[in-house]
């Protein structure tokens, strides 16, 4: 199962689009290059597992944060907001695996599902967890990981069962070492959680169009005290600043497959003044559109 390539495609409520593996081997394997292009914020039903081979990366999943460097990786539950960028230009690299908990629990009756995926899938206060090979459960995690993923690329005979095994072995670890109550969600947090799908759902969908906090706030009928409040919360930024990178992520990704004008591209993602894009586009790119578009 060759090296997927990174594509990182989502819908309205920044669901991941992209379907990871295939229906009877669902998990694929990614080498990520964040030096070239950064992970923007986005969630899918799978559960995802990293090591970062070189450089060092800033990690975002659910209210949590890591600052994750080589040798070392990170977790991410079913259903998290997630992302991850290059940390002052290390040049950060890493393995990936996003794989469905059905690879290694088989049916949901199952005694596997039932006694180790559910415990880490339903605990909600497990949004993501930062694996460092200085303590001996999370290297043997780290290891777990990286055998899984060289399995995928270097794919030796029966190599389907090694992946299958190193997975069981990671989810074995992360159940055993993690609290195994299945958390309830509190009313507050099931709230939030909507909420910020239905802002972002509005802020994609009029992403040419002149957008405010107050304009955010009334898509999910909240004051503005309480919306910026639900985006510090969810995904650690403000509702402009968040305008900002999504239309700027737009416009890159329009850049790369298009070859339609600078104008016409910053107009479309919502900037009206094409000096204020270009400037906006540098502060967060690094360089202006024309040279990303030839890079």
């Amino acid at each position: 199962m060759a090296l997927a390539p990174c594509n990182t495609t989502v819908d309205h409520t920044n669901r991941e689009l992209v379907e990871h593996g295939t229906t009877a081997f669902p998990i694929a394997c990614y080498h990520d290059d964040l030096g070239k292009e950064e992970v923007p914020w986005h969630w899918h039903e799978e559960l995802e597992a990293v090591v970062v081979a070189s450089g060092c990366c800033t990690v975002a999943a659910g209210k949590e944060k890591f600052l994750v460097r080589a040798g070392e990786g990170f977790f991410v539950n079913s259903g998290i907001l997630h992302g991850c960028w290059d940390l002052d230009g290390s040049g950060c690299r890493f393995h990936s695996l996003v794989f469905h908990p059905r690879l290694v629990g088989g049916s949901l009756d199952s005694v596997f599902y039932q006694n180790y995926i559910l415990p880490l899938t339903e605990n909600h206060q497990l949004e993501g967890i930062h694996l460092t090979p200085g303590i001996s459960w999370q290297k043997e995690a780290l290891q777990a990981i990286e055998d899984t993923w060289q399995a995928g690329v270097s794919e030796p005979f029966g190599y389907e069962f090694r992946m299958r095994s190193c997975l069981s072995e990671l989810v074995l670890l992360l159940t055993g070492n993690v609290s195994r109550s299945r958390q309830v969600l509190s009313p507050k947090a099931i709230r939030d959680g909507e909420r910020i799908k239905t802002m972002l759902q509005y802020i994609h969908d009029h992403c040419a169009e002149p957008l405010d906090t107050r304009s955010i706030a009334a898509s999910a009928s909240l004051s503005e005290s309480e919306c910026l409040r639900c985006f510090r919360s969810a995904i650690g930024t403000t509702p402009i600043q968040y305008v900002r990178q999504y239309r700027i992520s737009q416009a890159a990704q329009l850049l790369t497959t298009t070859d339609d004008r600078i104008a016409d591209i910053a107009e479309r993602c919502g900037f009206g003044d094409v000096s204020y894009f270009t400037k906006t586009f540098r502060e967060i790119k690094g360089c202006a559109p024309m040279q990303y578009r030839r890079k």
